[in-house]
Order: structure tokens, then sequence, then C-alpha cells
């Protein structure tokens, strides 16, 4: 039977036929016995005698549909391929791009990254999740072009956030390198190619916020106000100068509170040398007042399972309670990082020689130096330490009127 297909004849076959389009030579309709209708291609497929291959089911595939398709593997019949491997070479390849996709790619990164742990392994996964998988995600990679990336910078730096803009630049950037030396996700060149920082984002400015003692005294109270996990952080940030990341990732493995040491591996430091820090009284009291859970980690939202996640939200509660303790805002504003170069400058302000006061903040030594001095200055540290946890306490608990401070 031969009929012009149309959505409303299929509808009402009700019986076992197959109806012929008058439109598109080969395409038909079939209706089985149990009713399921059927739109098939009656073709030589490579073969000598005609043979029928399915379209699609009615009503899932209208006629419109099923004409379009049936016109499409006619063309490709004429030009030799076979439509059923063609299917297969697209779902191959739609499979492809979603193994592909950014979101899967940067898994693979972010796998690499800790494998060879990387320093801010943490940091670079944390940036990479919250801007560019919730942006890209199920785009394929080989589809991210620079338009992409210059959008994601931009609207960085219209927010007020250069300094956030180059590291973001910098992840991604290591991101795509990463993916083109791998060689198994399509893409031979990055869309980060040529774009400078400089010319991009501009000069980076190299910090120079230094808290005062006033704002010292206030962020003491408003840490302790916080309490843990945040505010015993930001404790532990200032009575050690060391790093956030550092400090953040902190273990009970790492501590020998016998020793009042806390050794930081090598992994962990940026120069790549196992640094030890001299516990001072004040910090080993900080220590026994946080809770210890199942977990290794020191300060974390989940139990020691995970390092503290050092959000925004919790930067903003600190400066709101600072603020509250002056009594105006903190003007200009500071970062947690500050707290370091607050440590070191007040150690130089407390004369404390030079090289001890480098090795407290965890520098290498430099020149020859870094070659014939090999002593690591633990006592002298430890010395620094406690008289930097003497002059921040002092800011809280001033001494009387009548008592004056002998420098030794």
């Amino acid at each position: 039977m031969k009929r012009k297909l149309t959505d409303s004849l299929v509808r009402d076959l009700n019986e076992n036929v197959l109806v012929m389009d008058t439109e598109v030579p080969g395409l038909a309709v079939r209706v089985s016995p149990q009713g399921k209708k059927t739109f098939v291609l009656v073709s030589r497929f490579g073969t000598k005698n005609p043979t029928r291959r399915a379209l699609g089911t009615f009503p899932e595939t209208n006629v419109r549909e099923a004409r379009d398709r049936a016109r499409e593997w006619r063309r490709m019949i004429a030009q030799g391929v076979d439509p059923k491997a063609e299917q297969a070479r697209r779902r191959r390849e739609e499979q492809r791009k979603q193994a592909n996709s950014f979101a899967a790619v940067a898994e693979d990164f972010f796998a690499h990254i800790k494998r060879q742990k990387q320093r801010r392994a943490a940091d670079v996964e944390r940036a990479v999740r919250r801007v560019f998988v919730a942006q890209w995600g199920d785009r394929p990679i080989a589809d991210i072009d620079r338009f992409d990336v210059q959008s994601v910078i931009d609207h960085t730096m219209k927010r007020g956030k250069d300094a956030m803009a180059h590291l973001l630049l910098a992840y991604i950037r290591r991101l795509f390198n990463f993916a083109i030396a791998r060689e198994v996700y399509g893409i031979d060149c990055s869309p980060c190619d040529r774009m400078k920082p400089r010319d991009v984002i501009g000069l980076r400015e190299s910090r120079d916020r230094v808290l005062t003692d006033d704002e010292l005294a206030a962020l003491w109270r408003a840490a302790h106000r916080i309490g843990y996990p945040f505010g015993s952080f930001v404790l532990a940030l200032l009575l050690t100068g060391q790093r956030r990341s550092e400090v953040a990732g902190m273990t009970w493995r790492e501590i020998d509170l016998r020793k009042k040491e806390w050794t930081i591996p090598r992994e962990k430091m940026k120069s790549k040398q196992a640094h030890v820090v001299p516990l001072t009284d004040d910090m080993i009291t900080l220590l026994e007042s946080v809770p210890r859970f199942r977990g290794p980690f020191v300060f974390s939202h989940s139990f020691g399972t995970r390092p503290l996640d050092v959000s925004s939200k919790a930067k903003k509660a600190l400066d709101r309670a600072m603020a509250a303790d002056l009594g105006h805002e903190v003007e200009p504003a500071f970062t947690l990082h500050d707290l370091r170069r607050t440590c070191r400058t007040t150690l130089s302000r407390l004369r404390v020689a030079e090289a001890v006061a480098e090795a407290v903040i965890g520098h290498k030594q430099k020149g020859v130096m870094d070659i014939y001095n090999q002593w690591d200055y633990l006592p002298e540290r430890r010395e620094a330490l406690t008289l930097w946890a003497k002059h921040v306490k002092s800011l809280i608990e001033p001494p009387p009127d009548n008592v004056i401070t002998l420098r030794g």
C-alpha cells in the first residue's frame, strides 16, 4: 500500500500493515500485530537485495523527522556509506566528547596534581571547581576558546579582584598545558596561548599591608569570639607566621607536643624542604583547646577528614568582628596572608636578627649562605616566636604603668 504519510494517518493505523510513503522513496511505516508503529527505510545497504532498517518509532519520531532521516540515509547510501556504521561512529564521537568534557578533564587534572603532591593542590582544585567547572563543566574541552577564558578574567576584574584574576589565569593555563601534554583529549593548543597576565590583567602589585598594633589586638579578640575552627585557625596563623595553606593543612601527625614542634613536610613547603616550626606556650595552649577528631586534620569543618576550607564568608565575619571591636571598618582591607608579613615585619621591629626572622617564616637562605651555613636556628627561632607571642599578648593585656620591659 502506498500513501502520503501524515501523523494523523499513522496514528489511525491499527492493523498489521506496511504503508509506503509517496514522497520519499523507500520510506514506510510498519504496524506490527501488537500495534507498534515503526518507520523503516527499504534500501540496499551494501547488499544485493533490499532490506529494511528502522528509523524510529511513532509517536517518539513523527513523519517529518522520519522523512528527514530517510533522506539523510539515502544520501549516505549513494556515497557508499553505511548509515548504521555512521550512526555508530557518531555515537562513539559523542561518547568521546562526553569523556573529554571540561569537567572530566578537570577531574584528571585534580588527580594529577594530588599525586604530584603539589603544595597548593587543594587551593587550585577549589578555585577551578568554583569558577571554571561551574561554567564549562558539560562542554567539550576542545570547544573552550580564548573568548571564554577572557570572559572569566574580565568578570573577575570587574569585581575588583585583580589578584584573583592573576591566580585564575595561572590555574587554567596549567590545566590546559596538562591536557595538551597527555595528548588524549583531542586538543593540541591552549586558549591561554599568548595571554600574558601583564597585558590581559595588568602588573601584579606586591602587597605591603601590615596590621597595626590596635588591629592585631582586635584580631586576637575577634578570633577568640569566632572560635573553632576558623577563629582557632586565624590564631595559629598569627602565632606561627606560616602560610595559610600550611596552617589549614596542619595534621596531628605533624605535631610533637612533647618536643613542642610542628614539622611541615617538604611537599607542603614552597622551598621543597621540610620546615620545623617551634611551638610556643600560647600555641600549645591553642592546640590543647581545639577538638580532636578521628580525622587527621587539626582545623576542619568535617570532623578532621578534610582540611579547613578558608572561605570568603568566614573572612568577612572576621572583618565584621574586628570592626565592632575597633569601632570602625578595617581600612585598608587586609588578607590572611598579610598576617605572615605582619609577623615578619614585627620580628625586625623587635630586633630579631635578619637570618633568624627569615628562618622563622621558612625562607631559604640565599647565595653562599645557603651552601655554607647549615645551622637551622631552631633555638633562636623558638626565642623569636616567643618574643612575638609576648608582643601580641601585651597588646591585649598591657603591663601596668610601673612595669618597664627590659630588652635582653
